[in-house]
């Protein structure tokens, strides 16, 4: 199977001022090279055996492969949350310009 190089790590957070103060953090500290927020949406899960509703934001944080455990360390330690969605799913292709600013964003 081929390496994948880069990826996409999904994390959701519970309001805004969370999700601006990991993204910048994440691209401040050189471990991502673009972090989206998306607008908040309704998230509806099972936690301890309840059903449970929240409105979330989720951020899409693009990245090199290698970046991750060092991403998902900082996010365990910058989120609020008792278990965190860490999630990276491997970008399969992307214009080449891009994939190599992901690579070193200047």
């Amino acid at each position: 199977m081929e390496q994948r190089l880069f990826q996409i790590v999904l994390t959701t957070c519970p309001d805004e001022a969370c999700a601006e103060r990991i993204a910048r953090t994440l691209v401040e500290e050189g471990l991502a090279a673009c972090v989206s927020i998306l607008p908040p949406m309704r998230s509806i899960y099972k936690w301890e055996g309840k059903i449970e509703t929240a409105s979330e934001q989720l951020l899409v944080i693009k990245s090199a492969t290698a970046r991750f455990p060092a991403i998902r360390d900082r996010l365990r330690a910058l989120h609020p949350y008792e278990l965190p969605e860490i999630i990276a799913v491997p970008i399969a292709d992307g214009l080449p310009e891009y994939l190599a600013w992901l690579n070193h964003p200047e």
